[in-house]
């Protein structure tokens, strides 16, 4: 027998579920909720998971999240993102208790801040929520929606914080926005692709900070 096709029907295609919703937002409560620690941790920890992190630099560009937005708490994040163990995207939930992807994923970002020019370690720490079993599923809706709430600087308007050794074929690709205002990562120095004007970052920074501060 032929296999018959339907005309398209957009409402049969549109799922909605609002359980998804409310177990999405009490995650994001939970995840605003656990404790804020230095950057990296100072004990290793098994998990996958989410994680934001927070600035609190009281000079250079950033002054703003020390002096006015995170001056009383932790309350917006410079920068989020998610950690998930090899293998995740085939079957997510072998192996996600047992390494250390979260905290292995807070140590790098802790050595490009260390690597990038005009940065100081201190001025920074995180949080994070592991995420295990089912749970584990929803590693990239939680990530999704805390960048979604608060937009953060290094995800929204300056990019490339997060990007990873593209190794040696690329290196004639263009050096990320993050490396051209805070240069420093050893593999990005070897690109030599056209680099981003560096006042226009600092303007799209300052643009964004004040965008913050107007709003709180």
């Amino acid at each position: 027998m032929p296999i018959v096709k339907e005309k398209f029907k957009r409402e049969k295609h549109v799922y909605r579920n609002e359980k998804f919703s409310e177990l999405l937002l009490d995650a994001v409560r939970f995840f605003h909720g656990t404790p804020v620690l230095p950057l990296p941790p100072e004990e290793p920890f098994k998990g996958a998971g989410v994680y934001a992190i927070y600035c609190i630099a009281r000079t250079g560009i950033y002054k703003t999240f020390g002096e006015t937005i995170n001056r009383k708490s932790y309350s917006v994040p410079i920068y989020v993102g998610k950690a998930v163990p090899t293998g995740w995207r085939q079957n997510r939930n072998i192996g996600s208790e047992n390494n250390t992807t979260l905290f292995n994923r807070l140590r790098q970002h802790a050595e490009s801040i260390k690597a990038g020019k005009g940065l100081n370690l201190a001025d920074f720490a995180c949080r994070f929520a592991i995420l295990e079993g089912e749970t584990a599923n929803m590693v990239a809706a939680l990530e999704a929606a805390i960048i979604a709430e608060h937009s953060p600087l290094w995800n929204s308007v300056i990019d490339g914080f997060g990007n990873h050794d593209p190794g040696k074929r690329r290196v004639t690709g263009k050096r990320p926005q993050w490396d051209c205002l805070h240069p420093g990562r050893p593999w990005a120095m070897r690109m030599s692709g056209e680099a981003f004007s560096v006042p226009e970052l600092k303007r799209r920074v300052t643009d964004y900070l004040m965008g913050v501060k107007c709003t709180r």
